[in-house]
């Protein structure tokens, strides 16, 4: 299987000086987003963050090319600047992080964090004027993070219950997903320094050392979890990916990859994590589960206004009655096929490949309102054979005009549709590509 970026020319040295320019511009755009936003509004800085993701592409072509020693230096310091120097400023995109810290000081205090809503008066001793006043949803709902992201704030909030403490934590996280991505390249005879692709991408950049999300958690587990796959042993992988699923579900969809027919091992090793880690929470009864069904409706995942074929289909001839319905039982149907068809008819040899299809499919079909959900995909780019990296660069890249930077008639659909057509359009094109090199 060919695969990997190719590079842009055969001179190191002058590839090398090209890949720090680059390198620069993103650490310069880090730095900064604060006066960006102050002097121009987010509907200059969200499509400029969009935007920088074509010098990550360029990065990643030109670091095929540089030694691996010297590459590596300049790709993971300057990847480390840009993280350090976004830690410091308030998160630029979304709260989320607050609740991390809340949920990590309510179970500090001896109490269920699927007991009570913020804004409960139980939990009055335990506000404060840099965390409380930031949680979203506070009055309503109880944490949605299940009980691997719940473990993971406690332990972070021991260390100090602050937002730069638990960005750290997630950068941390990130040491770990950049340490497989280099094994799995090694293993794959890839130029190890095409881990710019992860490194410098502006989702991972800006979603986890700004934002801080915990998808910084779930990318590091499930990761772990490939790499174990790649190694021949699966059983440890899926427990891995289980514990990543823990963090943040949609990690679940890449389960049939580590699954062989008939072998019961994997989905009772599953079965008995997932058990385990929900243990210590069972004394909230069925709301262990969170605001999970709360956050489904939200989000307009039961009315379909929330799904981006559903939404579009409905604003051509109008409200279809049960149409959200049959779009859940179709999407379950390629889910199923796709599940079984990589389980059964996998090679040995690439099961990266199917990981991906998985992983693409199941978001594209699932339509996440939010950019950071796509972090998922980002690790990969530099896994997967040339002609498939540019529809994961579109979708990770377009992702960031979910965050609706203007205003436009039919908001949401609109701003969907941005995001999601030039996926459309590179897929078509690397399909044509295929076919025509097959």
């Amino acid at each position: 299987m060919q695969t990997g970026a190719i590079g842009m020319g055969r001179r190191p040295g002058f590839a090398l000086i090209r890949l720090c320019v680059a390198g620069t511009i993103l650490f310069a755009l880090a730095a900064a987003a604060p006066w960006i936003v102050r002097s121009f509004g987010y509907q200059v800085f969200v499509p400029l963050l969009a935007a920088s993701g074509l010098v990550t592409i360029v990065a990643t072509r030109l670091a095929a090319d540089v030694p691996v020693r010297t590459g590596l230096v300049v790709v993971l310091g300057l990847a480390l600047a840009m993280r350090l120097v976004l830690i410091v400023i308030d998160p630029l995109l979304s709260t989320d992080l607050y609740r991390y810290v809340w949920d990590g000081r309510v179970q500090a205090a001896g109490i269920n964090p699927y007991a009570h809503v913020p804004a409960d008066p139980a939990l009055t001793a335990l506000r404060d004027a840099a965390i409380y006043p930031r949680i979203n949803r506070a009055d309503y709902a109880v944490t949605a993070y299940p009980p691997v992201a719940q473990m993971f704030f406690l332990a972070v909030t021991r260390a100090s219950e602050s937002v730069v403490a638990m960005r750290l934590a997630m950068i941390g996280c990130e040491v770990a997903i950049v340490a497989a991505i280099i094994a799995l390249l090694r293993r794959l005879g890839l130029p190890q320094t095409t881990v710019v692709a992860y490194a410098w991408h502006p989702l991972a950049v800006f979603e986890i050392a700004n934002n801080g999300h915990i998808e910084a958690l779930m990318v590091a587990l499930m990761m772990l979890g490939v790499w174990l796959l790649v190694s021949k042993r699966a059983i440890a992988g899926a427990v891995l990916v289980a514990l990543a699923a823990l963090a943040k579900p949609y990690a679940v969809l890449i389960l049939p990859a580590f699954w062989r027919p008939w072998d019961w091992r994997v989905p009772l090793a599953v079965a008995a994590t997932v058990l385990a880690c929900y243990l210590p929470y069972l004394g909230a009864g069925w709301d262990v589960f969170g605001f999970l069904t709360g956050y489904i409706s939200e989000e307009g995942l039961t009315t379909g206004s929330g799904i981006w074929l559903v939404a579009l289909a409905q604003a051509l001839p109008g409200n279809v009655p049960g149409l959200t319905a049959l779009y859940a039982i179709v999407a379950a149907g390629i889910m199923i096929w796709l599940g079984l068809r990589v389980a059964f008819w996998r090679s040995p040899r690439e099961p990266i490949a199917d990981i991906v299809l998985l992983l693409t499919a199941g978001l594209f079909l699932m339509s996440p309102n939010y950019a950071w959900y796509f972090l998922a995909l980002v690790p990969f780019i530099p896994l997967v054979a040339a002609p498939v990296q540019a529809p994961i660069w579109a979708l990770t890249l377009g992702a960031f005009l979910l965050y609706r930077p203007l205003y436009l008639p039919y908001n949401d659909l609109t701003w969907k549709t941005l995001a999601t057509l030039p996926f459309l359009l590179a897929t078509a094109f690397a399909w044509r590509n295929l076919r025509r090199n097959s």
